[in-house]
């Protein structure tokens, strides 16, 4: 079991910059892929970026060149870093791990909103 906790949402004006934490805990060891997600109100959770073990990072293309993913091993905690943030990605961040063998675990969310 891996257990997750964000860190680092809060309300931003629109052009601004965010960092957001995710500390995991529990069987790190297993850990593969670390994801961020977001939900914004009426709309499902989507992949906003995620890096592998081995450092191999996506990002979706609406984030591409204004966010970066980013995993320290020896704090056992992935960052994503968020600029030029813009007010329609008002959302809920959410921080997930992808195991080995599978197992998906999902921190409790953290609230970004960026002002116009």
């Amino acid at each position: 079991q891996v257990q997750l906790v964000e860190s680092g949402g809060g309300l931003v004006q629109a052009g601004g910059s965010l960092r957001l934490s995710c500390a995991a805990s529990g069987r790190i060891f297993s850990i593969d892929v670390m994801g961020w997600y977001r939900q914004a109100p009426g709309n499902q959770r989507e992949l906003v970026a995620d890096i592998t073990s081995g450092g191999t990072t996506y990002y979706v293309d609406s984030v591409k060149g204004r966010f970066t993913i980013s995993r320290d091993n020896a704090k056992n905690t992935t960052y994503l870093q968020m600029n030029s943030l813009k007010p329609e990605k008002t959302a809920v961040y959410y921080c997930n791990a992808l195991t080995t063998w599978g197992q998906s675990s999902w921190g409790q969310g953290t609230q970004v909103t960026v002002s116009s």
